[in-house]
C-alpha cells in the first residue's frame, strides 16, 4: 500500500499529550526534540532523563522520586529503578475524589451500574480496613476469582494500599485451572462472586468455590460478591462472608497508604501457555505504574475525563493495564460477558451510550465482526471514539482496512503487542503519525526494541526475533518459586546474553513501524525456511469460506511439513476443490514454501482464556505428546478434533 489508511490532522497532533511532554523534556534537559522519532531515540539513549521527566509530567504521588533513577543500568535483569522512591500504587489511582464516574459497568444486557470516584475511595477504604483486621500485611498474597466487576478493582486497590500482592483469574476457569495458579501463591484471602453471566446464561460459582477453598489451606477468609443478585448460602464454604456485610462492618475513612519501595511486588501474573504449569510472574508496583504511565499518556493519549474501555477478563494483563487509567482521572468502562450477546452491536451500544473515547479489543474480535457482516459505521454514531486499540494477536492488513471502512473513518487505530511478561507493550501507536495497514506504528518509548537474526545482528526489512537491548522499569522481579532464577533466565535471556528475547517473529518496516508474524516458537521451518504463522492466516482467512484457521509444522520424513486446519462457514464441507483454492491462495500471495501440504477441516480451534489460539498445544496433540496445562484453555474439548487424524498419518 502506497498511502496510509489514516493521518492525524493538525488539531489532533496539537492536542496530543506527547507534545507538551516533549516541550518539558526540552526545558528539563536543554535538548531540541521536535518530533516523536527524536523522542523515541532520546527515551532509550537518555533513559534516566526520560523516566524522570515522565514521573514529573504525570504528577505521580510519592516520596524520594528525586533520588537516582537507575542503578546497575547495564544489568538485564538486575538493574534497579528509582531505588530511593517510596510510593503507593493505589494512592496514585485514588487521587480523584469527586462525584464524576470512576466506573460504569455492563454485565451483558442484564446488569448496569456506575460508581463515582468518591464512592470508589470509600469502598476501597472499607475493604482495606477489613483486610487489616484480618491480619493482612505487606507482602501477603490476595487472590480474586472474579468477573470483571467494580468490586474486583476495589479489592485489588485495597490490597495494594496495604502492600499486599494481588493475583486474579476469571470465573470461567475450572477448579483445576484455579488450583494450578492459586496453590502456587498461597493466598491469605480469596475474593470471588456467587456466579456470572455469559452468552445470555447464568452460571453459579458456589460449588466450584467450595471445592477450590477445600484445597487451598492458605485461605483464611473468603469474601463473596453477590453479582447474581440472589440469596446465596455460604455455609458450605469455610470462613466465607458476603461483600456487602463486610463493607457495612467497616465504615469508610481516610486510607493510610503504605509508602513502599519501587520494587514492592504488586501483581502475580500467570503465563497462559500450554506447555507446563503456569509460571507465576512477579511484577513490581513501580514498574507497572511507570509502564502504564508511558503507554496511557504518550501513546494512547488518555486524559482526565476520558472514558476508557477494554474488553478483557481479569485473567488477562489488559485488565491490569485498563485499571491504571484511574490514575489520570479517566472513567473506566467495564464489561463482563460475551462481546456478541445479545448481538454484535452490544459493545458499540455501550460506546455510544457512555461516550467511550478509547475502545480496546482483540484482533480476533475485529475479525469475527468482519465475518459477521455487521458494519457499526452504518448502525452507530461512535462520534466520541477517538482511539481503537487492538491486541492479543496479529491484526491483518484486511482487519485494518475493515476498521476504517466499517467502524469509523476518522479514528486512530492502534495495534500493539507486548504481554503478561512485561505488564505492557513493546510496540504501540503514535497519535501524531499515520497508520499503515498491518503495521504497529512504533516501539514504545523507553523500550530499546530491535529485530535480531540468529547471530544477534540487527535486521531491517527482514523477519527476525523481537528483542529489547536495555533494561526497562517493568522487567519482572522474577518467577515465584524460582529461587535461583533458572526458569526466569531460560524464559527470556537464554538466547542472547543480557538481552530480552521475547519469542515473537517480527519485521522492522520502512515507515519505522513493525509487522508481526506470530510466535517464533511456533514458527514453521519447512526445508529450513522460517515462516511466520500469521503470514498464512492472513491469506487463508481472506477467503469467504474460511471462518478461522490454525497452522502447525508437522515433523515428517526428516523435515517439517505445513499442516493447516480450517473452521469453515456454517454448512460448508471441505472438498478437493476448496483445498486447491486454499493452496492456490497461499501460493499466489506468499511462496511455494508456505503452501500447506495438508488442509483439514475441524469444528473448533483451541484457545487460551484470553482468546489466543494455541498452536503449540495443537502441535503436541498431532505429535502424540500430552498437553501439560489443559486448564489454560477456554475450550479444551477442541483438542479432540486434532487427535489421531488419518489425513496426517501419511
Amino acid at each position: 500500500m502506497t498511502e496510509p489508511l489514516w493521518t492525524p490532522d493538525a488539531e489532533r497532533i496539537k492536542n496530543a499529550n506527547v507534545m507538551p511532554f516533549m516541550a518539558k523534556i526540552n526545558g528539563d534537559w536543554g535538548v531540541e526534540l521536535s518530533n516523536t522519532d527524536q523522542l523515541s531515540d532520546f527515551s532509550v539513549r537518555e533513559m534516566e532523563k526520560f523516566w524522570r521527566s515522565l514521573v514529573e509530567f504525570a504528577d505521580l504521588n510519592g516520596q524520594s522520586w528525586a533520588g537516582p533513577e537507575l542503578v546497575d543500568k547495564e544489568k538485564l535483569p538486575g538493574a534497579k529503578w528509582f531505588p530511593e522512591a517510596r510510593f503507593n500504587y493505589a494512592e496514585n489511582l485514588l487521587k480523584r475524589r469527586d462525584d464524576a464516574d470512576a466506573f460504569v459497568f455492563w454485565g451483558e444486557d442484564k446488569v448496569k451500574r456506575r460508581m463515582s470516584f468518591s464512592q470508589l475511595y470509600d469502598q476501597v477504604s472499607s475493604i482495606a480496613l477489613a483486610l487489616i483486621k484480618l491480619g493482612v500485611r505487606d507482602g501477603d498474597r490476595i487472590a480474586g476469582y472474579l468477573p470483571n466487576l467494580p468490586e474486583t478493582i476495589i479489592a485489588m486497590l485495597a490490597a495494594s494500599s496495604i502492600g499486599a500482592v494481588w493475583s486474579s483469574c476469571s470465573p470461567d476457569f475450572g477448579v483445576q485451572g484455579v488450583l494450578d495458579r492459586f496453590s502456587q501463591i498461597g493466598p491469605k484471602v480469596l475474593f470471588c462472586a456467587n456466579g456470572y453471566h455469559y452468552n445470555g446464561k447464568t452460571h453459579d460459582s458456589l460449588d466450584k468455590i467450595e471445592e477450590i477453598t477445600d484445597q487451598l489451606p492458605s485461605v483464611e477468609k473468603v469474601i463473596v460478591v453477590n453479582y447474581l443478585d440472589q440469596a446465596s448460602d455460604l455455609s458450605g464454604i469455610a470462613n466465607a462472608q458476603h461483600w456487602d456485610e463486610l463493607v457495612h462492618q467497616n465504615p469508610p475513612g481516610e486510607i493510610r497508604f503504605a509508602q513502599l519501595p519501587f520494587d514492592q511486588p504488586l501483581y502475580i501474573m500467570f503465563s497462559s501457555g500450554t506447555t507446563g504449569a503456569p509460571k507465576c510472574i512477579i511484577h513490581s508496583a513501580g514498574g507497572s505504574l511507570l509502564k502504564h504511565t508511558s503507554e496511557h499518556l504518550l501513546h494512547c493519549n488518555i486524559k482526565r475525563d476520558d472514558r476508557v474501555f477494554f474488553f478483557t477478563t481479569c485473567g488477562w494483563m489488559m485488565w491490569n493495564w485498563l485499571v491504571t487509567s484511574l490514575a489520570w482521572g479517566a472513567t473506566v468502562l467495564l464489561y463482563d460477558g460475551s462481546p456478541f450477546y445479545p448481538g454484535s452491536h452490544i459493545l458499540f451500544d455501550y460506546a455510544d451510550a457512555e461516550k467511550m473515547t478509547l475502545f480496546g479489543t482483540s484482533a480476533k474480535f475485529i475479525d469475527a465482526l468482519k465475518k459477521s457482516g455487521h458494519r457499526p459505521m452504518d448502525t452507530h454514531d461512535l462520534g466520541s471514539v477517538e482511539v481503537l486499540c487492538s491486541t492479543g494477536s496479529t491484526l491483518a492488513p484486511e482487519g485494518f482496512a475493515f476498521v476504517y471502512d466499517a467502524i469509523k473513518a476518522d479514528i486512530h487505530l492502534m495495534s500493539f503487542t507486548g504481554g503478561t511478561d512485561i505488564m505492557g507493550c513493546f510496540m504501540s501507536g503514535d497519535p501524531t503519525k499515520p497508520v499503515w495497514a498491518g503495521e504497529l506504528q512504533q516501539a514504545v518509548y523507553g523500550m530499546d526494541v530491535d529485530v535480531f537474526d540468529d547471530d544477534g545482528k540487527s535486521l531491517h526489512g527482514e523477519k527476525g526475533e523481537l528483542v529489547c537491548k536495555q533494561t526497562f522499569p517493568s522487567v519482572p522481579l522474577g518467577f515465584l518459586g524460582d529461587s535461583d532464577g533458572t526458569r526466569y533466565h531460560e524464559a527470556y535471556f537464554a538466547v542472547f546474553d543480557n538481552i530480552w528475547c521475547h519469542g515473537d517473529f517480527v519485521e522492522h518496516t520502512a515507515h519505522g513501524g513493525y509487522i508481526m508474524f506470530g510466535r517464533s516458537d511456533a514458527t514453521l521451518n519447512p526445508g529450513g525456511v522460517r515462516i511466520g504463522t500469521a503470514e498464512i492466516y492472513r491469506q487463508v482467512e481472506r477467503l469467504s469460506e474460511v471462518r478461522e484457521s490454525i497452522v502447525i509444522g508437522q515433523n515428517w520424513d526428516n523435515d517439517v511439513r505445513v499442516v493447516l486446519f480450517v473452521v469453515l462457514r456454517e454448512g460448508l464441507v471441505l472438498d478437493d476443490a476448496l483445498v486447491r483454492k486454499i493452496q492456490a491462495q497461499v501460493r499466489a500471495t506468499c511462496t511455494p514454501r508456505h503452501v500447506p501440504a495438508r488442509v483439514i477441516q475441524v469444528t473448533d480451534i483451541p484457545r487460551t482464556k484470553s482468546g489466543k489460539i494455541t498452536e503449540l498445544a495443537v502441535r503436541d496433540v498431532v505429535h502424540g505428546r500430552p498437553v501439560k496445562n489443559v486448564e489454560a484453555l477456554a475450550n479444551p474439548e477442541a483438542l479432540t478434533y486434532f487427535k489421531d487424524r488419518a489425513e496426517i498419518a501419511s
